[in-house]
């Protein structure tokens, strides 16, 4: 208990700092997208949190919003705008997720949050472990799957090598992080999510 309070009060301050001195550039992209492309600001899309519950997460939109296709992103997806290149290959489209955090939807670092459609393949001992911590911003799964996309666009079937392949690893590496978690682990995964991002 004493460990899960640490964590909240970490995700609670960190969020708020991290909203607080960030607000210029979340000014400056918002602006950005809205000029780039018609329609709004935000991509808010239902997906599946602590103990199942659902809730709706926050990006900046980086599609068209009279795309229509996959759940997943594939490759040089035609669906993504041209500011939504850019604020996807360095994760900005995931920035207003503080807000989640904020709220106590999510953490900093947990299992990252799919939507209903692909946790229905969850196996039911599974998806318990996964589902019983919040889910996070960024995981040891974002770590070593951060060219998902690039993955995906090699296969004939791609959502089918999600179900079948990607997404098993990935729900293996979230079982490790709920069995290992600590203050310490959140603070290396995020260590390494920035270096990945600020690598040249």
């Amino acid at each position: 208990m004493k460990s899960l309070a640490l964590k909240r009060a970490f995700d609670l301050a960190a969020s708020g700092i991290g909203l607080l001195l960030l607000s210029p550039l979340l000014l400056a992209l918002a602006a950005w997208i809205r000029l780039d492309s018609p329609g709004p600001v935000f991509f808010r899309q239902e997906r599946i949190g602590l103990r199942g519950r659902p809730f709706r997460i926050y990006k900046f939109r980086s599609m068209r919003v009279d795309h229509s296709g996959p759940q997943i992103t594939v490759g040089a997806d035609d669906r993504i705008t041209r500011s939504g290149h850019i604020i996807r290959a360095y994760k900005l489209d995931e920035l207003p997720q503080l807000l989640n955090v904020f709220l106590g939807d999510m953490s900093l670092v947990g299992p990252r949050p799919e939507v209903p459609r692909y946790v229905a393949f969850y196996p039911a001992d599974v998806r318990a472990e996964v589902l019983s911590v919040r889910p996070g911003i960024t995981d040891l799964a974002s770590v070593q799957y951060r060219s998902e996309s690039t993955l995906l666009a090699q296969s004939a079937d791609p959502e089918r090598t999600y179900v079948d392949t990607i997404l098993p690893a990935k729900l293996a590496l979230c079982r490790q992080y709920v069995r290992e978690r600590s203050l310490g682990l959140d603070l290396k995964i995020i260590g390494m999510t920035l270096g990945i991002l600020l690598k040249p």
